[in-house]
Formats: structure tokens, sequence, C-alpha cells
């Protein structure tokens, strides 16, 4: 087996030719990946299923078998992904700002690459790929670091997209897929400040706290989603329904999926009867508070914990609040300062709510689960950040890039 600082210091040497690239390369090179992530689908999905029928032995959960399956449709999207990205503008070589001094000088502030991104993954094969294809675009190595779990579709992504690299006359060490996938292994990563320029964990909250505690390596909190809808006491009663249930059911187990609903007292015996009902009827499982129990049946009481809950999962939370300012100061107790939504028809209200709820992404009258790299027209992301340095909310290429200045001068020395 490979060791991890074998592979860091391959991924480390390769990202200092990566410099030298140019963008119409980087771009074929992203678009001979899409084409070989299509031409050899099969081979994928037949590696994938590995990896299933492993998960399924293991007692994985439906939620988490539905984040580790592949099939031709997530693969034309992964390739999708890779082409959109070739479409955007490099970033690299950018000049963010630029102007000049009384003495003479010029100074300029230019984009340029981080140099090697690690990302820490669980269970999402899907990331492979949009990892690799981002840190391309923006100039650095990457070093992979998947679960166990998802190891043979990790690995057979990994493959062709080197091969792809490889034809482009790029150095294919500019992507590693590590091969020891321990916790211990995680713990050994996280402090190889000598090779990684940053490190990016993408999975439970176990995992992302572990690495944001224990790095030495700059280390981008990400991805934990209590997220919450918010009805208020003016809001179209339609649109609120359609957004819950969207956010709540169209892919349960992802981090901007609806896992808590707060109702205005208002508009409770309107809105709640119809809904629960049909969310039941999408087999979501509700957890109340007692206001909530009163409009619909099977409802289990809502803990503290639940409050405080990322099920990933088709469970829900709903709890009747007095007022806006009652469901401002529930989410900044609960919150996780990812994505929270409100449903109004109040331009004061909305306002306020846009203003004062602390979250990467607030959302008007739209479901949470826009809150994502290719829905924000960045190709793909390497991640949602929950804090406020260096990046927030979904990283694309801008956030994985870091910048110098240029400064030009005659001669010109300091009096």
């Amino acid at each position: 087996m490979k060791t991890i600082k074998d592979q860091c210091k391959k991924a480390y040497i390769a990202s200092q030719t990566l410099t030298s690239i140019n963008t119409e390369t980087k771009n074929q090179t992203l678009l001979n990946m899409a084409n070989a992530i299509l031409k050899n689908s099969f081979k994928i999905i037949e590696e994938n299923k590995k990896d299933l029928k492993a998960g399924k032995n293991n007692g994985f959960s439906i939620a988490l078998l539905d984040r580790l399956k592949l099939n031709p449709a997530r693969l034309k999207s992964i390739a999708e992904s890779l082409i959109t990205i070739a479409n955007l503008n490099d970033p690299i070589g950018e000049v963010m700002s630029s102007w000049s001094q009384s003495n003479g000088l010029k100074i300029s502030k230019v984009r340029v690459p981080m140099g090697v991104i690690g990302i820490i993954y669980e269970a999402r094969p899907n990331v492979t790929a949009d990892a690799i294809g981002l840190s391309l675009k923006a100039g650095s190595s990457v070093v992979l670091r998947g679960s166990s779990s998802a190891y043979n579709s990790n690995l057979a992504i990994t493959s062709i997209l080197q091969e792809a690299t490889k034809k482009s006359g790029i150095n294919p060490d500019s992507i590693q897929l590590l091969e020891d996938t321990s916790r211990e292994g995680v713990q050994e990563l996280i402090k190889l400040k000598q090779y990684l320029s940053i490190v990016i964990p993408r999975g439970g909250a176990s995992l992302i706290q572990s690495v944001v505690q224990n790095a030495t390596v700059p280390a981008i909190e990400t991805g934990v989603g209590n997220c919450h809808v918010y009805v208020d006491s003016e809001a179209n009663l339609n649109k609120a329904i359609d957004i819950i249930i969207n956010a709540k059911v169209q892919r349960p187990s992802v981090c901007n999926a609806c896992e808590s609903v707060l109702v205005h007292e208002k508009i409770a015996q309107k809105l709640l009867p119809e809904l629960i009902q049909k969310l039941q009827n999408l087999n979501v499982e509700i957890r109340g508070c007692k206001k909530t129990k009163l409009f619909g049946q099977n409802i289990t009481n809502a803990t503290e914990d639940d409050w405080k809950a990322e099920y990933l999962d088709l469970i829900i939370a709903v709890k009747v609040v007095s007022n806006l300012n009652d469901a401002i100061k529930h989410i900044l107790i609960y919150g996780t300062f990812h994505s929270e939504t409100i449903v109004s028809e109040n331009h004061d209200n909305i306002e306020k709510f846009s203003r004062e709820v602390d979250a990467a992404a607030i959302l008007v009258n739209a479901s949470a689960r826009f809150v994502d790299g290719s829905e924000f027209g960045f190709g793909a992301e390497m991640g949602i950040s929950t804090q406020k340095l260096h990046a927030r909310g979904p990283m694309g290429l801008p956030e994985l890039t870091t910048y110098k200045y240029i400064v030009k001068g005659n001669g010109t020395i300091r009096k």
C-alpha cells in the first residue's frame, strides 16, 4: 500500500507543474474527462455495484445507499458538470484589482492556484469527479480521501480521469486517491502541512468536527445542514407546501434538505392538516411540538435532540411559533449556518429574516435544494462552507484559489 505521505508528496510535486498549464489545455482535458466518464459508464457502475452490495451487507440505511449509488443518469450528470466547468472562465491569472501609487509603483492583486487541495468525504462517489474537475480548472493538485464504503467506485472514476489527464500531457500524479481509508489515516493527512495547502471535510458532523478541531492544515468547515423552512403568517400556503415537500422529499440524504419546519401560529390551522397529510403520504415521519400534534395523527413528540437533528432521512421536525422573532430565535439556537428559508409575501418580514438569520444562504420562497454548486452555475462544488473565512456557501472555482500581489517598479526604493 502506498503511504499517505508519499501520495501527498507526489501531488505536491505535480502541483508545481500545473501553474504552466494553459486554459485551452485544461478545458480540453475536462471535456476528455466527461467523454471518458460516459464511455466507461458500464465499468464504473459494475464497480459501484460492489460497493452497494457491501453496503447492504453492512446494514446501510436507504438514504446512505442512495448517496452511494451511481446509475446512467447520475454519471451523465457528472459528465455534464465536467463540461460546465470547462466552459467557465478560468480564474487563474485574473487581475482582481490593480492600482498605482504616487511613488510610481504599480500593484496588482492576481488569482493563483492553492497548490494541493485535500478533500475528505463519505460515500459520495460523484464528489470524486467534481473535486478532480474543479481542482484541475483551479490549477491545483487534489488528494482524495473517500470512505472505504465507496472505494471501488472512487478508484474506477479516479483511474479513468487520471488517464484523461495523462493523454493531455498533464501529470496524472496531480490526482491522488488515498489507498489508506482508515480513521488513523485521516489524522495523518490533516497534519501534512508541508504538502497540503487546504483540507475540506465533507460528510457527517463527527467527521467535520474531527478535522476542524485536529487539523494543522488550514481546514474549511462544511456541510452539516439542519435547514429550516419558516412559514410566515403572510405566506402563500400552496407555495409553502410545495417548497417544504420538495426540500424534504426530493433527496432527503443531502445536507441542503429541509430538516425542520417552523409555522406561524396564525396560519397553523390552515396549513398543517394538509401539509402533515401530504408528508405522511410520502412516508415522512413527523416529530412535532404539542401544538403541531393537534393538527394530525401519528406524530411523535419532538425532543430537544429533534430540534438539533440533521436527519438525512424521511423524518422532519415541526414547530408552531408565535411570530417571526420566535422563528429567528429558534434558528439562531439550532441552525447550523447552512441554508434557511422563509415563505412569505410580506416584504418587511422577508427583509428582517434575510438580515437577522445567520446562514450561508437565505432562500426566499424557494427550496433550499437549490443551494448547490451546479444550481448556482458553478458546474460543481467542493462542498458548502458553513464558516465565514475564507469561503462561504457553495465552493466553486474562485473559492479554490488564493491570490498574490504583483508589485512593479522602476528601480523604486523606499525612503
